[in-house]
């Protein structure tokens, strides 16, 4: 009798898996992520939040299937923007927040912004420092309470001593005291090793140094070295023992040649790289995330009275402009270039207009698009991200108009998917 009952029992549930409910979505014109050109009228079948199926021609499925119809409209592969600050976001009381904000604050404020990144089609980023909030977003995110991106935290970035991302670079003598790997700041080899071991025991995916100046950071310097050589060297060796990539803010050469021969994956701004680093980058396989909408950015603040300090403002004037520039020199040289924006220098979810300033800097349209999607999931190591393929995961955004002919149109996204749910639909 149990025998029969058992039987049943599992005969019942293979009937209901099979009975499942699928999503197909009718897709107009598919730019899959992969390929060099889009596909027309396409099928995406998902399950779950995989996709299983990809198919030419407008399916239906059986009567107990969703149908999603995106004929008018062109379907890709959720963005992916490789640098990102989900903890803050520019404003004129930016550096007052510093002494008035608790972290309960700026967890409340990440998750307006978590969202906005989500509904402007960025399914997933890669957070590149905070306060260690951004672990806790993650969580979050992760476990289904709030709504956001799929998000790759470095928790803490790590500086050194005054450098750009010590926490106490403006405050009071008497406040400064003197942090160090705990807090992101490390001094010698010893110090790097320990500061990337308490990243990793924080919970973050991925580590993050500042191997120049910075120009928001409340210090002089914008652009010279901070790290030495066998800083580097060793912050990069315990990552990679943690199995964790290393991302260098640098927009100095020398500051960059350090971290690119210290075995950093990706270079971040790269604002004064100059040939002799472009073909060091080639030569390692270094890969450029250049940021340009940060800079643009930046450069229009400091142009409002009052916006930054004193000493920032005239950084942002200076380094801000130049980034377009360098990334049409690494273009037309052949680096190998993912997309991100450091959104948090300016609002979140208007990530996508460094898709228009790529293009303006001579890349094609369809190279803008891949390096948001298939390029960006090779640097995450992760063959699930960035393209419409069965065994990836649904993370779908659809535009109107044709992105192949106006890149713009990526900056109004009318349908979001992640993981097979549906945030944004029209």
């Amino acid at each position: 009798m149990l025998k029969r009952i058992l039987l049943f029992t599992l005969a019942a549930g293979m009937a209901l898996h099979s009975q499942a409910q699928k999503t197909l979505i009718q897709c107009g014109t598919l730019i899959d992520g992969m390929s060099d050109s889009p596909r027309s009228q396409v099928t995406v079948t998902i399950e779950n939040d995989l996709i299983v199926a990809v198919e030419n021609g407008y399916k239906t499925g059986d009567k107990n299937d969703k149908v999603i119809d995106l004929k008018a409209y062109t379907v890709m592969p959720g963005f992916i923007d490789m640098h990102v600050h989900m903890e803050s976001e520019a404003s004129r009381a930016g550096y007052v927040k510093r002494f008035t904000q608790n972290e309960a604050d700026k967890a409340f404020e990440s998750t307006v912004y978590a969202k906005k990144t989500l509904m402007a089609g960025f399914t997933t980023v890669r957070d590149c420092g905070g306060s260690g909030v951004n672990i806790s977003l993650r969580n979050a995110i992760n476990a289904g309470t709030v709504d956001g991106p799929r998000i790759y935290t470095a928790g803490k970035g790590i500086s050194i001593t005054g450098g750009h991302g010590d926490p106490t670079n403006g405050l009071p003598f008497d406040k400064m005291g003197d942090p160090g790997p705990k807090e992101g700041v490390a001094n010698s080899p010893e110090e790097g090793r320990k500061a990337v071991r308490q990243r990793y025991k924080d919970g973050s995916d991925f580590i993050k140094i500042t191997a120049t100046g910075g120009v928001l950071s409340v210090a002089k310097d914008g652009s010279g070295p901070s790290f030495t050589q066998d800083e580097i060297s060793a912050i990069v060796n315990t990552a990679t023992d943690m199995q964790m990539h290393v991302a260098a803010h640098a927009h100095g050469v020398e500051g960059m040649q350090r971290a690119i021969k210290g075995g950093v994956t990706t270079i971040e701004h790269g604002t004064y790289m100059d040939k002799e680093t472009m073909d060091l980058m080639k030569q390692y396989g270094t890969w450029y995330i250049p940021t340009i909408i940060a800079g643009v950015s930046a450069a229009e603040n400091a142009e409002i009275p009052g916006f930054y300090p004193a000493i920032v403002a005239e950084k942002a004037r200076t380094i801000g402009p130049l980034i377009q520039g360098t990334f049409a020199e690494a273009y037309k040289s052949g680096v190998k270039i993912g997309f991100g924006t450091d959104a948090g220098v300016f609002p979140h979810g208007k990530n996508a207009r460094e898709f228009e300033l790529m293009v303006g800097g001579g890349m094609k349209p369809m190279e803008a698009i891949k390096a948001a999607t298939s390029t960006n999931a090779g640097i995450l190591q992760n063959e699930k991200l960035g393209a419409v393929q069965t065994g990836g995961y649904a993370d779908i955004v659809a535009v109107k108009g044709d992105p192949l002919k106006d890149i713009k149109v990526l900056q109004d996204v009318k349908f979001v998917m992640k993981a097979g749910a549906v945030y944004r639909s029209e």
